[in-house]
């Protein structure tokens, strides 16, 4: 394996039911192979980045509405570092990377920055690089391309994981040097643009796990351990969960081996209950534990699954709160967007909960502390204080359909609707770009790595 993926990493350290979940060129070094077939698709999505005239109408924390403000741009905006906009953040150092790697302990820059996009409808996940808007491959992630995938969780070596909700997981390489020669064609087959290949033919499948779930939806990665010598991560986990639509006692989590897909751990949980959709977002924690939450029950609960020992306790989130988005904070803490009354965060510690008055559904911390939320009533995205809770400012966004929300790591807030946008905002200038090419797409879970790099290593 490359050690792009650590540099990446190293970035980050110095860098109501009915509204239910239904549902360029290629980036290879001179010395990997490169081909694109015919698209699969007939009739694929653009090729090229749509960026219209922008216009985004911020809100102060009281609701009053304070002037718009709009730009123009005749194409995507490569941002290599923070000197234009002062949008990059004072990250730190990453506290084990040792000398040799990343550039000596936290030096040089990410070779890639991605944000990966599940496109549901076409069973699909899409990488698009977060510099440039462009979509620099998609892929089929189960094949009969029937498994309408969701949430998305990406490593510290950049690669992706992504769950069908009808069953199976997925790992998809970011780098396709790291991708391996399997369908008997030299070279290697694999995707660089909206145009997907076969199964079978795309190489940069990593695997594919199926399981006999009729939901299954989180998806997170651990952190691993990092490999001085060869300046990669290893032993990386995959955590997941399913079970049967509304049957009681199905609930199972499982954890994954990151290099084959193994099983390698199963936790069956027959006192939590499932509901319909059963487990819903999942994170992990500095640790490595799998916290989770249910969505469609009275009461919900939240769960965690300690990494050592598999044991797990179980909270019972305050009535009135209807679970939807999902995250860890970088101090551990696991925060739930929800639909209805308010959203909360859950002091492990404490064992408190705290409430904040806003609704909404992805949620995500970015560098500087601030919680970012999709909030469907603007429709936009919402900054909240993480530590004191308070409501900052808005950013209101051209979508009926606004669900997921991740951060990249040049520090943009990334939002993505149920339509076919990915928008990428500035909170900075609080101006936005969109990628519209999507088909069906639906992931608010960490879909570019920097939920877990945030986690992992914590700035400050």
């Amino acid at each position: 394996m490359s050690n792009l993926g650590l540099r990446l990493a190293v970035v980050a350290s110095l860098g109501p039911l009915a509204c239910g979940d239904n549902g360029g060129t290629g980036s290879a070094s001179a010395t990997t192979t490169v081909t694109t077939q015919s698209p699969t698709t007939t009739d694929p999505p653009p090729t090229t980045t749509q960026v219209p005239t922008t216009t985004a109408d911020t809100t102060d924390g009281s609701g009053g509405q304070s002037s718009s403000t709009s730009t123009t741009s005749t194409g995507a905006v490569s941002v290599t570092d923070g000197s234009a906009t002062g949008l990059k953040f004072d990250l730190g150092v990453q506290p084990d990377a040792g000398e040799g790697c990343g550039g000596g302990g936290g030096g040089g820059m990410a070779d890639f920055s991605y944000i990966w996009i599940a496109n549901s409808a076409e069973g699909t996940i899409s990488k698009i690089d977060t510099q440039t808007l462009q979509e620099m491959g998609r892929y089929l992630v189960r094949s009969d391309s029937l498994g309408s995938p969701s949430r998305t969780s990406v490593n510290l070596s950049g690669d992706v994981a992504v769950a069908n909700r009808l069953g199976g997981v997925t790992k998809v390489y970011a780098d396709p040097e790291d991708c391996q020669d399997t369908n008997g064609t030299p070279g290697i087959q694999t995707s660089s643009s909206p145009a997907y290949l076969p199964w079978g033919v795309e190489e940069c499948i990593a695997w594919y796990t199926p399981f006999n779930y009729t939901t299954q939806r989180p998806v997170a990665w651990t952190s691993g351990e990092l490999d001085q010598a060869t300046c990669t991560y290893k032993n990386q986990k995959l955590w997941t969960a399913g079970g049967q639509n509304n049957v009681a006692n199905s609930l199972v989590v499982n954890r994954l081996n990151g290099d084959t897909g193994a099983v390698e751990d199963t936790i069956p949980m027959p006192d939590v209950p499932i509901g319909y959709f059963g487990a819903y977002g999942g994170a992990v924690n500095q640790d490595g534990d799998f916290w989770f939450v249910i969505y469609d029950v009275v009461p919900s609960h939240l769960v965690r699954v300690d990494a050592v020992t598999l044991a797990y306790d179980k909270y019972v989130v305050p009535p009135g709160i209807c679970p939807y988005g999902f995250t860890v904070d970088g101090k551990g803490r696991p925060w739930i967007g929800s639909f209805c009354q308010e959203s909360v965060r859950f002091d492990p510690d404490s064992q408190q909960w705290a409430t904040f008055p806003v609704l909404g559904y992805g949620i995500q911390q970015d560098a500087l502390g601030r919680m970012w939320i999709a909030d469907y009533q603007l429709p936009g995205v919402r900054e909240i204080d993480s530590e004191t809770l308070a409501v900052g400012k808005s950013i209101v966004l051209p979508s009926f359909s606004v669900k997921g929300v991740s951060i990249d790591f040049y520090g943009y807030v990334w939002v993505v609707d149920m339509d076919h946008s990915a928008f990428r905002v500035d909170p900075v200038t609080d101006q936005y770009q969109s990628y519209d090419g999507l088909v069906g797409p639906y992931t608010y879970s960490d879909m570019t790595g920097w939920g877990l790099s945030n986690v992992v290593f914590p700035p400050g």
